[in-house]
């Protein structure tokens, strides 16, 4: 599923219904300011929420796009759910499926690893987990220019068998 909105705010003086207004007029306000020393005419930006096929269905976007001067493009913290919902057991698996699954929200905006600039991971037990997500996310991540990178221990995940979950932002050049 794919939802695009224009970043024009309404004309009229009625609150904003939704976040993803918000998040809409947050990026026009964003773009207008950086392009306000620019002599060349830019084009607003088109804000695109997304759950990718072959991915879950949840009640939240897995991906959000900003297309403008670039695209900045922000991913839904990802878990160890596959398309089917299944969760591993073991750690090692769950991070495996975590990153595959990052993967294909990558590939569906175009983007690759390569693209990512920012990760935000939450473990549940780091003492014991970090040393095996450092192995996995070496598999993924670009080792030569990483992204930057926060990991933080949490009590507990929005379901109990979730072990980790990692979110990212990608920068890519504008849809042509």
């Amino acid at each position: 599923m794919t939802v695009e909105f224009p970043s024009a705010s309404p004309a009229n003086d009625e609150p904003v219904a939704s976040r993803r207004d918000f998040v809409a007029a947050a990026v026009t306000v964003a773009a207008a300011a950086g392009a306000a020393g620019s002599a060349q005419a830019q084009t607003s930006p088109v804000v695109r929420f997304m759950n990718p096929q072959g991915m879950s269905q949840p009640a939240y976007s897995h991906v959000v796009e900003v297309n403008g001067p670039h695209r900045t493009i922000y991913f839904s913290g990802q878990t160890a759910a596959d398309a089917n919902g299944k969760v591993a057991t073991t750690f090692r698996a769950q991070a495996i499926q975590v990153f595959e699954n990052l993967k294909m929200a990558l590939a569906s905006v175009g983007a690759t690893f390569e693209n990512v600039v920012k990760t935000n991971t939450y473990l549940t037990n780091a003492p014991v987990q970090l040393p095996q997500l450092r192995e996995i996310r070496d598999m993924y991540l670009n080792k030569a220019a990483p992204p930057t990178s926060t990991t933080i221990q949490v009590a507990a995940l929005a379901n109990p068998a979730y072990l980790i979950e990692v979110e990212a932002t990608a920068v890519l050049p504008p849809r042509a």
